[in-house]
C-alpha cells in the first residue's frame, strides 16, 4: 500500500493546518490528492470522526488561506468516514503566510531566491532575458556592438542585408528585444556600454592553469556580450595559445 503515496498523493490520519502548506505546494507543482483519515504509512482507512465538520470547514478554510478553490469530498468505507482533498495545478504562484511551497518527489520544499523568480516568471510566459528594463533606450546602447551584430548577421545569412539597414529601434524590434515600450534584459546584455549596472556578473572572465593552484595568466573581458565574445577569441588565438606553446616548450 505505501508504494500508491507518491507525489501527487498524500495520506494524512487527521487534519492539521499545517496541511496547508501541502495544498499550496500540490497547486505549485502538479495538483494532488491529500486524504485525511488515511493512516499516514499505509494507506489503510482509520476514519475521522469529524469529517462532516471538516468538509464544510475546510473549502472556506483553504480559500481565506490560499486564494484558490478545492474540491473537499466525503468518502466512506464501511462505516468510516474520510476526506478527498483535490487539488488542481494553478496557472499563478500560490503563497501560503507569504512563503511558496512546491511539491517535489514525495517532499515540500519552500521556493525562493532564483528558482523562485524562475518559477514566477515561468508562470507569466517569460523568461529570464525577456524581462524589460525601465528607464534604458536605444541611445544607451553601444553603436559599434550593434554594427557588429549586423556584420555578423548577414555574414552568417541569419539576416539579409535589407534586414538589418533599418533604424536601431526596428531593428531590436524586429529582434523581439522590446517589451511594452522597453528594452530587455537581453538587449542590455548584448549591446548596452555597460551591462554591469543592469546586469551583476556580466562578464567573462578567462585564465591560464598550469595546475588548478598555478594560474599564469587572468583576463577579464567587459562591454557589450557580442563584443566580448570576440575579444576573448582574440585573446585565446594571440595571449593563451601562445602561452600554451611556450608552457609545452619548456
Amino acid at each position: 500500500m505505501k508504494s500508491m503515496e507518491k507525489q501527487n498523493i498524500e495520506w494524512k490520519s487527521s487534519w492539521d493546518d499545517e496541511y496547508l502548506k501541502w495544498i499550496c505546494g500540490y497547486a505549485n507543482a502538479y495538483g494532488g490528492t491529500l486524504y485525511i483519515g488515511k493512516e499516514d504509512n499505509t494507506g489503510n482507512v482509520i476514519g475521522v470522526s469529524d469529517a462532516r465538520k471538516l468538509m464544510k470547514q475546510l473549502p472556506d478554510k483553504i480559500t481565506s488561506a490560499l486564494g484558490i478553490i478545492t474540491d473537499v469530498n466525503l468518502l466512506f468505507e464501511e462505516e468510516l468516514q474520510y476526506l478527498e482533498i483535490i487539488v488542481d495545478k494553478y496557472p499563478s504562484l500560490i503563497s501560503f503566510r507569504g512563503r511558496y511551497y512546491y511539491r517535489s518527489g514525495s517532499t515540500m520544499r519552500t521556493m525562493s531566491g532564483v528558482e523562485l523568480d524562475k518559477a514566477l516568471l515561468k508562470r507569466h510566459g517569460l523568461t529570464w532575458d525577456s524581462i524589460p528594463i525601465p528607464k534604458v533606450t536605444d541611445s544607451d546602447l553601444k553603436q559599434s556592438a550593434i554594427e557588429l551584430f549586423k556584420e555578423k548577421a548577414v555574414s552568417s545569412d541569419r539576416l539579409t542585408a535589407e534586414d538589418v539597414d533599418v533604424e536601431d529601434y526596428i531593428l531590436l524590434e524586429n529582434l523581439h528585444l522590446y517589451s511594452d515600450s522597453n528594452l530587455t534584459r537581453a538587449a542590455i546584455m548584448a549591446f548596452h556600454k555597460d551591462p554591469e549596472k543592469w546586469v551583476f556578473g556580466a562578464y567573462i572572465k578567462i585564465g591560464f592553469f598550469v595546475t588548478d593552484a598555478d594560474l599564469r595568466y587572468q583576463d577579464e573581458i567587459h562591454g557589450p556580450l557580442i563584443e566580448q565574445i570576440d575579444k576573448v577569441e582574440d585573446l585565446v588565438y594571440t595571449k593563451y595559445m601562445k602561452a600554451l606553446i611556450d608552457y609545452e616548450g619548456l
